[in-house]
């Protein structure tokens, strides 16, 4: 046999080996990928201008949310879960697992360089999906990019149908408007207008949306992001109160009367819990329950003008302000198989928690451009201790006519940097200033509240800045709260 015919017929046998090699190697990466658990999906879905005294699961008295109770009596219901007292702060907050001191600037703002935590799913495999409520370009100051209608792509969210992006109510050739009766919504790059949207309504387009993206990728981990546009005014009819009444635009019109207003709210309250429920059944109908972690929460407190029965009392509504009513908000969670049944927890969550949550759920090992703030609470949702924080606290400087300030809270006393201190589940009204109390325990609250306030930055003023404020200190390299150590898990 010629040399070269030996030569070929080892090249062949060689490359034969090696295609039979990768296969093999091909073949058993494959099985390890089957055999590995799935991570977790997550939604993640935040009301609008609605807090726990509007929820039956919390003792609610004028409202009917058996969804969400269900979902409670199914899961876990925390009763300290604290936002801030107005939108944007909270959706800053939560999206970058940031406290407000290191990188909010502008009311209707988030810094397009700040890592959310649709990036960071992202970059773990996940499908990310954002609808709802955007309001996040900085179209109240016209800042850069304010008119760039990729901004949610660039957030870290592959898909998107959201209500005022890059217009407001008005804006340019009055293309913006209200969130509710044929909304102008823009959907992937592709702007609806209230023409193109008429007779529909807003919510019901964005649970729509939100069920078909879970549809399309039930094979792979997703994560979805909602936050509602329902309950903020104005309180208008919903669908199922509308009637026999037009529904064009016109039908955003804020209704004449306390009385009807008061009467719509609930309406929409009530819709709100019935969209909770269809997407809790469609990721029951895709076959993803045991695989799902759904969360709801509200980024901040009732509107003022609402007031409603809770546990025998008259709750007047509290957004913009740092009383509970503007900053208490619920936070039920259900997975299904993991979360125990019926569970209500007393440990503190602060919404810088939720980065830190979905990282774990997700396996990501933090880096050096994740956020220091939060603490996860995912061992609870899996019947475990966990490690609770402390403390929650609250920087809040909106930069939209609110008085601003800082507190540090407990599940009972809060101490404001201005000095107050309340036992806030005896005094939601905050009236029975406690900061000169002599009796031991309260002291060493207040001592150790007072020092762990002193290693905080500056609070705001306590002005009612706006949005031409020149001075915005931001201090986003400020040292870890937490302390050393004491991040560490014990679950």
């Amino acid at each position: 046999m010629e040399l070269k015919s030996v030569s070929r017929i080892r090249l062949v046998v060689c490359r034969s080996l090696l295609a039979f090699l990768i296969g093999v190697a091909v073949q058993t990466q494959a099985n390890a990928n089957e055999d590995a658990p799935r991570k977790p999906n997550i939604i993640l879905i935040m009301a609008d201008d609605v807090s726990w005294e509007a929820f039956g699961c919390y003792g609610a008295e004028d409202y009917k949310t058996p969804q969400i109770d269900r979902l409670a009596r199914e899961g876990v219901r925390f009763t300290h879960c604290y936002s801030t007292p107005i939108c944007t702060t909270s959706r800053v907050k939560i999206m970058t697992g940031k406290y407000n001191f290191r990188n909010y600037t502008h009311f209707g703002y988030l810094n397009p360089k700040e890592k959310t935590f649709g990036h960071m799913l992202q970059s773990a495999g996940y499908k990310t999906a954002v609808a709802g409520k955007w309001q996040l370009n900085g179209l109240y100051n016209s800042l850069p990019g304010h008119d760039d209608a990729d901004r949610p792509h660039k957030a870290g969210f592959d898909e998107y149908m959201l209500w005022q992006l890059t217009t407001g109510k008005g804006g340019a050739k009055d293309l913006g408007g209200e969130r509710f009766w044929s909304p102008p919504i823009e959907h992937n790059g592709k702007f609806l207008t209230k023409e193109m949207n008429e007779g529909k309504y807003g919510p019901d387009m964005f649970c729509e949306f939100i069920c078909d993206f879970m549809e399309r990728n039930k094979s792979e981990p997703f994560f979805v992001y909602y936050p509602m546009v329902l309950v903020h005014d104005p309180f208008v009819k919903t669908p199922d109160t509308i009637g026999d009444d037009e529904r064009l635009y016109s039908a955003n019109a804020r209704p004449k009367g306390k009385a009807q207003k008061k009467k719509n709210f609930v309406a929409m309250v009530n819709y709100m819990d019935k969209i909770v429920g269809r997407v809790a059944k469609k990721v029951e109908d895709i076959g993803q329950a045991e695989n799902t972690i759904i969360l709801f929460t509200g980024d901040n407190g009732t509107n003022p003008s609402i007031t409603s029965r809770w546990n025998g009392q008259n709750i007047c509504g509290g957004k913009g302000g740092m009383k509970d009513m503007g900053t208490h908000v619920p936070l039920v969670a259900y997975w299904k198989g993991h979360t125990p049944k019926g569970v209500v927890l007393d440990d503190l969550v602060d919404f810088t928690d939720f980065y830190a949550s979905f990282a774990e759920a997700a396996g990501v090992e933090p880096d050096s451009d994740d956020p220091i703030d939060g603490r996860s609470f995912l061992p609870q949702l899996d019947g475990r201790a966990g490690n609770p924080r402390d403390w929650v606290l609250c920087h809040y400087e909106p930069y939209w006519n609110k008085k601003s300030g800082q507190f540090v809270r407990n599940g009972n006393y809060k101490l404001y940097r201005d000095g107050r201190m309340f036992n806030v589940p005896d005094d939601l009204k905050e009236e029975n200033d406690l900061s000169k109390s002599t009796d031991p325990q309260i002291r060493a609250v207040h001592d150790d509240f007072l020092k762990f306030l002193e290693s905080c930055p500056p609070a705001p003023t306590g002005e009612r800045a706006g949005s031409k404020t020149k001075q915005r200190p931001v201090y986003p390299d400020w040292k870890n709260l937490f302390g050393p150590g004491e991040k560490e898990s014990d679950s």
